[in-house]
C-alpha cells in the first residue's frame, strides 16, 4: 500500500536521473515552418545532453530513423557527454511537460526512502483545443513501465506546466488555468488545493491570476509567468515595456507573489525577468518568454529569441544560479509552436 505522505515533489533544481522529451511529429503545431523544427529540436536536445541523459519519445513509423542522424550530428557539434536514447512510444505532440509523468520521491527516513512513484494526471490538450491526444494521454504510464516506477492516477485533468513547486511544499499555480471549466468542470480553488495537498503533498498553494503572455494557448500556465529560484525567490515575467498591452496582467501576478508566503511562513521574493520585444509569425504574436527555461544538472537551458534582452535575461539567470552554466539556445522557430524548453521537458529526479 502506497502512503503518499511518505513522498514529496522534488524541485526542478534537484539532481535528475534524466530528462524526458517528445520528438516533434505534428506539422500542425508549427504551420508553415515544420521542415525547420526537427533540426532546431535536435540542437536543444544536444545542449541538454551536455549535462544529463535525455530520453526521447520517438515512436511511430520512421520517427526514430529520421531523428537519430539529426541528434547525432547536433550532439557532435555541441560535444554532448550523453547519447540521447530513443524510445518507441508514439506521441501526438511535443509538450512532454504537460502529458508526461510527475515523479515523487520517497522522503528521507520514511518507508519509501530511495523509491519513487509517478502521478499520471489525465490530459485533454489544454481544454480540448488540439485533438487528437490519444497517444499523449498514455505517455506517463508508458514511461512508468520503462523505468519500473508505480503509477497512480488521480483521474483529474492537470498539465505539468500548470504547477510550479519549490521542493519544500509550496506550489505556485494560476486560477486562469486550474479553475478553467474546460479542464475539470465545477472545480473550485478549495477543492483544487485539497487535490494538490493530497497528490503532490503540497503544504500551501499560492494562486496567481495567470495570463499576461500574449499568444499563450494554455489559459495561463504558471511556467510562462513565474518560476521558483529557491524556496523563497520567484522569477516573474515582466513586460518588455511598462506600457506594453500585457503589463497590467503581469503586474497582477507580481502583486500576488509579493503578498504570499511559502510553507515555512517566509515571504516570497519576486524578481523581474523582462520579456523580449514582441515576436511574430504570420502576423500572430508568439509567447516568447524567458520564464520557459529548463534547469538541467549543472545548467540552465534558456530560450533565446535573437533579441537584445537575451543577454540581460541570461545574466539574471546566472545571478540566480551562480553554480550553473547558462546555455542559450535559439528558440525563435520552436516558440511558433506556442511553447519553449520548459514546455518540452519533464524531469526524472534521482530517487
Amino acid at each position: 500500500m502506497i502512503n503518499l505522505q511518505d513522498y514529496r515533489w522534488p524541485a526542478e533544481w534537484e539532481l535528475h536521473a534524466a530528462t524526458w522529451v517528445a520528438w516533434p511529429v505534428n506539422p500542425n503545431t508549427w504551420p508553415g515552418i515544420f521542415e525547420r523544427i526537427p533540426a532546431a529540436f535536435a540542437e536543444f536536445v544536444a545542449a541538454l545532453a551536455r549535462f544529463e541523459p535525455v530520453r526521447i519519445l520517438a515512436g511511430g513509423p520512421g520517427v526514430a530513423d529520421s531523428a537519430r542522424p539529426l541528434i547525432d550530428a547536433a550532439c557532435s557539434r555541441h560535444g554532448s557527454r550523453f547519447v540521447p536514447e530513443l524510445f518507441d512510444i508514439p506521441v501526438n505532440d511535443s509538450w512532454c511537460r504537460d502529458h508526461g509523468p510527475i515523479f515523487l520521491n520517497g522522503r528521507l527516513g520514511s518507508y519509501a526512502e530511495n523509491s519513487q512513484i509517478i502521478i499520471d494526471w489525465n490530459y485533454n490538450a489544454w481544454g480540448g483545443k488540439y485533438p487528437p491526444w490519444n497517444y499523449d494521454e498514455l505517455t506517463a504510464a508508458a514511461i512508468g513501465n520503462i523505468v519500473n516506477v508505480p503509477t497512480l492516477r488521480p483521474n483529474l485533468i492537470l498539465e505539468g506546466g500548470a504547477i510550479e513547486g519549490n521542493g519544500a511544499g509550496t506550489v505556485l499555480t494560476t486560477s486562469s488555468c486550474l479553475l478553467n471549466p474546460n479542464r475539470n468542470p465545477g472545480m473550485t480553488a478549495e477543492r483544487m488545493e485539497d487535490i494538490l495537498r493530497h497528490w503532490l503533498q503540497a503544504k500551501n498553494v499560492v494562486w496567481l491570476p495567470g495570463h499576461g503572455i500574449i499568444g499563450d494557448d494554455t489559459d495561463g500556465h504558471i511556467d510562462q509567468v513565474a518560476r521558483f529560484v529557491d524556496e523563497q525567490r520567484v522569477l516573474l515575467a515582466a513586460p518588455y515595456d511598462d506600457d506594453a498591452p500585457e503589463a497590467e496582467e503581469l503586474r497582477q501576478n507580481w502583486d500576488a507573489v509579493a503578498s504570499a508566503k511559502n510553507s515555512e511562513g517566509e515571504s516570497l521574493i519576486p524578481l523581474a525577468l523582462r520579456m523580449p520585444s514582441p515576436k511574430f509569425q504570420e502576423d500572430a504574436r508568439m509567447p516568447a518568454c524567458y520564464c520557459n527555461y529548463y534547469l538541467a544538472n549543472g545548467a540552465v537551458i534558456v530560450p533565446t529569441f535573437q533579441d537584445k534582452a537575451d543577454d540581460v535575461a541570461m545574466q539574471l539567470l546566472k545571478d540566480c544560479h551562480p553554480d550553473r552554466a547558462i546555455v542559450g539556445v535559439d528558440a525563435l522557430d520552436l516558440v511558433w509552436g506556442l511553447g519553449a524548453f520548459h514546455c518540452m521537458t519533464q524531469q526524472q529526479p534521482l530517487p
